[in-house]
């Protein structure tokens, strides 16, 4: 099997089986998915939609967030992953946000990345979720799954991945793939224990041909 008809094999059988893939942070607006994405980094989604509605609540735009320290804004998320960071994060790019941008969330990887909290992962979620662009966004599971089915090989980065990706997922798929991807790693091809028997990709996977 060519490396090329691996991609076609597993992006038919997603389409199929996965024909509705989205985030499953929960927000209202752009500003709040970038709050959700940067407090995502090494937490769980769960997590995260247990403490944003209240913190939605104390700063529903980014003028009010602008306006907190990040002492005001930790209360509200303590129980996630590093929050003396990730409070510092959104105090910063709610600021930048203001003061660069008008509070609007930018639809660029360039000028997303000048925000706080923003490295090139939380910059593709906003371009592929927001704006609907062909950006890949390399977390932890898109990194695993992509190895382990072969899209990649031996792949030592999560940008050589998304260079990779990005090469042969047609460009109208690639926002609702990485979705796929995610989502396929969090549910079926777990980190310690992928569950094969109960997933459609064995004919193609690599990994399980070598079982």
């Amino acid at each position: 099997m060519t490396v090329k008809q691996r991609y076609e094999a597993v992006l038919e059988w997603f389409g199929h089986a996965m024909p509705v893939a989205e985030t499953e942070l929960h927000y209202a607006n752009p500003y709040q998915l970038l709050v959700a994405v940067i407090l995502s980094a090494q937490c769980t989604d769960k997590r995260i939609n247990m403490v944003t509605p209240a913190l939605y609540e104390a700063f529903p735009t980014p003028f009010d967030m602008a306006g907190a320290t990040a002492d005001d804004i930790f209360p509200y998320i303590k129980s996630v992953s590093y929050p003396n960071n990730k409070a510092k994060s959104l105090a910063g790019m709610a600021r930048v946000l203001c003061e660069e941008f008008n509070g609007e969330v930018p639809g660029d990887i360039d000028s997303l990345m000048k925000i706080p909290g923003v490295g090139r992962k939380t910059a593709n979620v906003m371009l592929a979720v927001v704006f609907n662009k062909a950006a890949m966004a390399v977390d932890t599971h898109v990194f695993r799954v992509s190895e382990r089915i072969g899209l990649t090989t031996e792949s030592k980065t999560p940008l050589q991945t998304e260079q990779t990706l990005m090469k042969y997922i047609p460009e109208e798929l690639v926002p609702k793939a990485h979705h796929w991807l995610i989502l396929h790693g969090r549910y079926v091809c777990k980190a310690r224990k992928p569950d094969c028997l109960n997933c459609g990709l064995t004919a193609v996977c690599r990994y399980y041909s070598k079982q």
